[in-house]
């Protein structure tokens, strides 16, 4: 994705991972790299098969005993932040009828991104909002400051802040709590590890543990650096959250390349989105059957209270555009211009 200002470039960006192919066919055989693929795609048709049915858990398309299970397990961890039994066709399929290749990582990094946007704005950083009381002709939003009086406000805050009601709506909104707790966030985590002497190209790839559900996606050396950016989801992500992340990580490159390679990673840092204050969690998946939650808890409320965010986005949730797309929305129905999401 390229983001222009004033016709010069923003931000660059970089080819991503050679995520399908194994660097070497390393612990993983052409062989096997090929029936693995035949098995996703098997997988994925199955599903689209099923997609004029009801509402279906993703691991309907998959015996438990196929030897292909777990890796695919380990996908819908990386691309949903949930394994396969806790996602919902509906939903995922949403996603994937609208997703293009033109998905990039920004090289100068996400936060960079979003604060060159708020350039020459008044920001205040830790001023959690606590309350919205809409009774009124104003709205009143209570923060550790003092309490704004507004017009319109615009709601974007991770679901399980809604969920949990760490924001109080007065008179409440109980259709908005229900939809965000239906709208749960994954699990995605990342572990950088700084690299003495990579002897890959650049956006190599490996799979730790091809015929494992808890194994790391480690992107070799993106843009050139001399680091790796390992990548868990799911189940295994979620367990990975009270250990020792980077080391998961070393050990199962070092099962690849060799016991040489111990002492030429060193870990640099780690996410655990989890453990964040006011996120727990990385991004939405749909709860079977609650696909149609993600358009209530876009609604706007009475013309003033507007959401945003990528949980509100109708497919391209889980993602920085997404979530970009809906504010930019929220933004336009305020002033009175047409939304720009069909």
């Amino acid at each position: 994705m390229d983001f222009d200002r004033g016709g010069d470039r923003l931000l660059c960006r970089s080819p991503e991972a050679n995520w399908r192919t194994q660097w070497r066919d390393l612990g993983f055989t052409s062989e096997d790299q090929a029936a693995a693929s035949q098995a996703y795609q098997s997988w994925n048709a199955r599903a689209q098969d099923a997609l004029d049915g009801p509402d279906r858990p993703l691991s309907d398309f998959i015996d438990a005993d196929d030897k292909w299970r777990p890796k695919i397990d380990a996908i819908s961890g990386y691309a949903n932040g949930a394994n396969l039994t806790q996602v919902s066709l509906h939903d995922w399929a949403a996603y994937e009828d609208a997703s293009t290749d033109d998905n990039w990582t920004v090289k100068e990094g996400y936060g960079t991104l979003v604060t060159s946007h708020a350039a020459g704005l008044t920001v205040r950083l830790s001023m959690p909002v606590t309350r919205i009381d809409h009774s009124g002709r104003r709205l009143r939003v209570d923060t550790p400051a003092g309490t704004i009086e507004a017009d319109h406000v615009v709601v974007c805050v991770p679901t399980t802040v809604l969920a949990t009601s760490q924001i109080v709506f007065d008179p409440p909104f109980p259709d908005k709590h229900a939809a965000a707790a239906d709208l749960p966030l994954g699990l995605a985590d990342k572990v950088f590890l700084h690299v003495d002497r990579p002897e890959w190209p650049t956006n190599a790839h490996l799979i730790g543990k091809p015929y494992s559900a808890c194994t790391a996606s480690h992107r070799l050396s993106p843009f050139g650096w001399p680091i790796v950016e390992s990548f868990f989801g799911g189940d295994c992500a979620e367990m990975l959250e009270d250990r020792d992340a980077a080391q998961f990580a070393i050990d199962e490159l070092v099962g690849l390349l060799g016991s040489d390679w111990r002492n030429r990673f060193t870990p640099l840092t780690a996410t655990r989105w989890r453990q964040e204050p006011y996120i727990g969690g990385s991004y939405s998946h749909a709860r079977i059957s609650k696909a149609a939650q993600r358009g209530v808890l876009a609604a706007p409320v009475d013309g003033r209270i507007h959401f945003a965010g990528e949980a509100c986005h109708p497919y391209d949730f889980s993602t920085a555009h997404g979530a970009y797309e809906t504010g930019v929305a929220a933004a336009r129905a305020i002033i009175g211009e047409p939304a720009p999401i069909a």
